[in-house]
């Protein structure tokens, strides 16, 4: 058995390591090192273009959960981002060069995966082959997937943060803190009433890049841009990413606050959290430069807006991720619609899953509606949905059947309970051997 995989993303990655694993041959396309796209700057694979943050590690939330699923399925990007972390509170944070260097050499250094450093246009569909191509798509390609699966591509907008160099920031303003735990790996810089009202009219009249009539669309509501989120009410921002909650100290109780998160293993580097922004260069320069204990910063990365390109998968893909009018084409990432760094990679064991199946004679199992990543796959995949939203993992995505629970933990650790004890199950009924992380 030979899988033509294309792309080298967190998915891409994922999928090859875990067939290469298994013994199945993998030939795997990138074209970075040939053609970057508008926002890639690596050459090495599985590049993190937005933020560093796998987000948080708590089994209070789906996202932790999703981790705790991912670990018992052995997933070779999760394990890279283990050895690669730095400290973020209770978020799994990455040294992203790092990161990406790691999976780079374990993928190219594999001997059951052949790299190929050109794009693939021409896909032969009588051969399996899996589209991991990344939210953002060549023109070419664009074509080459309306002709296997119809027009039904969407697309979002999505954007990242600013990054600022650790040692342009004002300590006499800024001080160190966690929201959740008490490593104090976050720099916080504490704003006043007034001096929140200031910037919150900054971002009102501040200039935006402008839209082209065909991205005027949609924003992805869990990424909006700090500017739109400003436009919507004060009380976003504040419930939000300038949120004070659990970051005064004693000498200070701040009316809002902007956190700064590690970017990098050695230090140097900090990201903006949550400051996604759509606003020319110039105008972040002004305005950010005008937060207290940012007057000298120096900016290594503008916060740049990009169009990130999915497919309407409830009308193209059955729970294998495979194309219904196509049992040869499989896709997996954030282009199936989830959203999320997580979500995307995980999709990926889906396809790992249905062809580790396919390779061994074996009959391909749904995977489990009481776990987050079979409720995903559900989701996204739901043909009862005419025009799909992309999704995050998320508790409200799992039945729980309607049972009562006395708290939020109570039902969240009930999910997480329930969640293991049916993958663990699964696991051993296809007779699957996790990669030991």
């Amino acid at each position: 058995m030979e899988v033509t995989i294309i792309g080298a993303g967190l998915a891409g990655c994922e999928l090859a390591y875990q067939l290469a694993n298994n013994g199945i041959k993998v030939i795997l396309y990138e074209k970075k090192k040939r053609i970057k796209n508008e926002i890639q700057k690596l050459d090495t694979f599985a590049e993190l273009v937005c933020s560093n943050s796998l987000r948080s590690t708590s089994t209070q939330n789906a996202v932790g959960i999703l981790k705790k699923e991912l670990e018992l399925l052995g997933s070779f990007v999760l394990d890279c981002a283990y050895k690669t972390q730095v400290k973020a509170d209770d978020a799994l944070a990455v040294d992203r060069a790092k990161f990406s260097e790691l999976i780079d050499k374990r993928i190219r250094s594999h001997k059951n995966i052949t790299v190929i450093e050109e794009e693939l246009i021409e896909i032969d569909d009588k051969k399996i082959n899996v589209i991991c191509c990344g939210p953002l798509i060549t023109e070419s390609f664009q074509i080459k997937i309306n002709e296997l699966i119809g027009n039904q591509k969407l697309f979002y907008l999505d954007a990242s943060a600013p990054i600022i160099k650790k040692d342009s920031i004002d300590f006499e303003v800024a001080y160190w803190n966690s929201r959740h735990n008490n490593d104090k790996s976050y720099i916080c810089l504490p704003l006043n009433e007034s001096q929140f009202e200031d910037f919150h009219k900054n971002l009102l009249e501040a200039k935006q890049v402008e839209l082209k009539d065909f991205e005027k669309k949609v924003f992805f509501r869990g990424c909006q841009p700090i500017e739109q989120l400003a436009k919507q009410s004060k009380k976003l921002l504040l419930n939000g990413p300038m949120s004070p909650n659990n970051l005064a100290t004693k000498e200070i109780d701040p009316y809002a606050v902007i956190q700064l998160r590690k970017d990098d293993a050695i230090d140097e580097l900090y990201n903006m959290v949550g400051f996604q922004t759509n606003l020319t260069w110039p105008e972040q320069k002004r305005i950010f430069k005008s937060i207290p204990g940012l007057n000298n910063a120096e900016f290594v990365r503008f916060g740049v807006m990009h169009k990130n390109n999915y497919i309407n998968s409830p009308k193209i893909l059955n729970k294998k991720l495979q194309v219904m009018r196509n049992k040869k084409i499989f896709f997996a990432g954030q282009v199936v619609g989830v959203e999320g760094y997580i979500e995307s990679f995980a999709s990926a064991m889906i396809v790992f899953i249905a062809l580790f199946c396919q390779h061994h004679g074996k009959k391909f199992e749904p995977f489990p509606q009481k776990t987050i990543l079979g409720s995903l796959i559900d989701y996204v995949t739901n043909p009862k949905i005419k025009y799909l939203k992309p999704m995050k993992a998320n508790m409200g995505i799992i039945n729980t059947l309607n049972k009562k629970f006395d708290t939020r933990f109570e039902k969240n650790e009930y999910i997480y309970q329930q969640s293991m004890k049916a993958l663990k199950k699964y696991i051993e009924k296809l007779g699957l051997k996790p990669l030991q992380i």
